[in-house]
């Protein structure tokens, strides 16, 4: 009797684990022949995976599937194509844009200004956007690239002889000038949006994808070099370390600047720390890898024009843009308005608006910077964040109101040092001049870093204060490392489809 349940047991497990099904596709425009992203793609009410830039999407399926079951795909501007889900074979799905016409919108709303449609569309915020307590299944996908466009050291004294131009220009060789870095995340997330609260992150599965031999950063530039002058100082010797008009000793425990000049100092101060919070940054991406992408998912998260606080604030300070109506635009069987906005004041962004036509609820904005966030620029020390654009789309949940279903977020900064650099090594307890050695070059380094965010929601759920107190997030939760693209690791689980870069990615032995 015992074999014959644990025989069954082990039959019912195989057959629950084999029925798993998936299909997989790409969707093309049927007259542009463009891949069209941002699809919906749903098998239910509430569950479905998003297309990704490339058009491609796959969905896994938890149950066996029948002839009665049916998937859907819906798209901002394109007709609605369901299909049976069993014996599905195409490798690519055509879908045709909806043409409306005028006179059937007019007929559902009033015909309001662009003025009327903004107002409303604060004034219902609150009503239908979901600030409760809420459970989120999500997926998360981070791309960091690194470019190194310019890396000279020009060496104009050396009383070392093996730190020649020869020796320097070795080292630059051997640096890597590029790197990509793939972080991918499955979890939970617990949160009450308004009043703002900690979030709670539970993470089901992880990857981090990159090339350990080909990290660059502050730190890793920064220890590189600190290496190679340890092994040729002297105990008990110092750095005197001069860049530009200041001076610094460097000891164990003591530093003095020699500019006596006020202002000059102040300056001096304010780079280090800009130099200083880019550290930081890399240290937090690096440490605490649970807390640091809840935060960045809250981040991107709270980036809504939604809150207050964000920096898609037109709905909040209407009078800084201009607004007009461009069309009315087809999806899931509803009607919205769409909106052009640009910037008449000190505003940062322009975009697009797709505003619903009954609850006046925006369901989706892109939007693009139009002018450079940040512009810093002193003593040859400069960073410039040059790009921001997005995408947020919501959907409504289980109680009918609309929560975030998918977010991306992308953006581009250059960091640049071009300044002088003179290294002396200095000895106290050597008999004779304090001076040791001295290294004399000409810095010029010029770094171009770009991030893309993805954040897809796949189900979201309404909770409770109790279920929320009740979760304990897992300590210590590291990532998978992978050195190349493995298709096995995230199969039977609904995730962003990997575009062509991160299918090729693959470490250099």
């Amino acid at each position: 009797m015992k074999y014959c349940l644990a025989s069954l047991f082990c039959f019912i497990s195989f057959t629950l684990l084999f029925s798993q099904e998936s299909i997989s596709a790409r969707l093309i425009d049927s007259t542009t022949q463009k891949p069209i992203p941002f699809a919906t793609i749903s098998y239910g009410k509430k569950s479905g995976v998003i297309s990704n830039s490339d058009g491609n999407f796959q969905i896994h399926f938890k149950t066996k599937l029948s002839k009665f079951d049916s998937v859907f795909i819906s798209c901002l501007g394109y007709k609605t194509k369901k299909f049976p889900a069993l014996n599905f074979t195409n490798q690519v799905i055509l879908l045709s844009q909806k043409s409306i016409e005028l006179d059937e919108v007019l007929v559902s709303n009033k015909n309001y200004s662009v003025d009327d449609i903004i107002k409303k569309t604060y004034e219902n915020l609150g009503n239908n956007y979901d600030f409760e307590y809420n459970r989120s299944r999500l997926f998360y996908r981070e791309s960091y690239f690194n470019h190194i466009i310019k890396n000279s050291i020009k060496v104009k004294e050396s009383t070392i002889p093996e730190f020649n131009q020869h020796f320097i220009d070795s080292i630059m060789s051997i640096m890597p000038k590029e790197s990509d870095d793939y972080t991918e995340i499955l979890a939970d997330l617990y949160t009450k949006t308004y009043p703002e609260e900690s979030k709670k992150l539970d993470i089901i599965k992880a990857s981090h994808l990159y090339d350990k031999k080909k990290e660059v950063s502050f730190n890793g530039l920064e220890k590189r070099f600190n290496d190679i002058f340890k092994k040729h100082i002297k105990r008990d010797s110092y750095f005197k370390i001069k860049s530009g008009i200041f001076g610094t000793k460097e000891a164990i425990d003591s530093s003095f600047f020699d500019s006596a000049d006020a202002e000059k100092q102040k300056e001096k101060e304010k780079t280090d720390a800009f130099i200083e919070e880019q550290k930081k940054k890399e240290q937090q991406r690096k440490k605490n890898f649970l807390k640091h992408r809840k935060n960045t998912i809250s981040n991107l998260e709270r980036s809504s024009f939604v809150f207050e606080d964000s920096h898609l604030n037109f709905l909040e300070k209407p009078k800084k843009y201009m607004f007009e109506l461009l069309d009315y635009i087809f999806l899931n069987g509803e009607f919205v308005y769409k909106i052009s906005f640009q910037p008449k004041r000190n505003a940062d962004y322009k975009g697009l608006l797709y505003i619903n036509t009954d609850d006046f609820a925006i369901i989706r904005v892109d939007y693009e910077n139009v002018k450079s966030l940040r512009n810093f620029k002193l003593l040859g020390i400069s960073y410039q964040e040059e790009l921001h654009r997005g995408t947020l789309i919501y959907a409504k949940n289980d109680v009918d109101t609309y929560t975030l279903k998918y977010a991306e977020s992308e953006t581009g900064n250059n960091f640049g040092i071009k300044r002088p650099l003179k290294i002396i090594e200095k000895n106290k307890n050597v008999k004779g001049r304090r001076k040791q050695n001295e290294l004399s070059t000409d810095l010029h380094f010029t770094i171009s870093n770009s991030t893309k965010k993805e954040l897809v929601v796949f189900e979201s759920k309404t909770i409770n204060k109790t279920v929320y107190d009740v979760f304990e997030e897992k300590p210590n939760v590291t990532p998978t490392y992978l050195s190349a693209y493995d298709p096995v690791f995230w199969e039977g689980y609904n995730v962003i489809e990997p575009n062509q870069a991160i299918k090729d990615f693959k470490s250099i032995d």
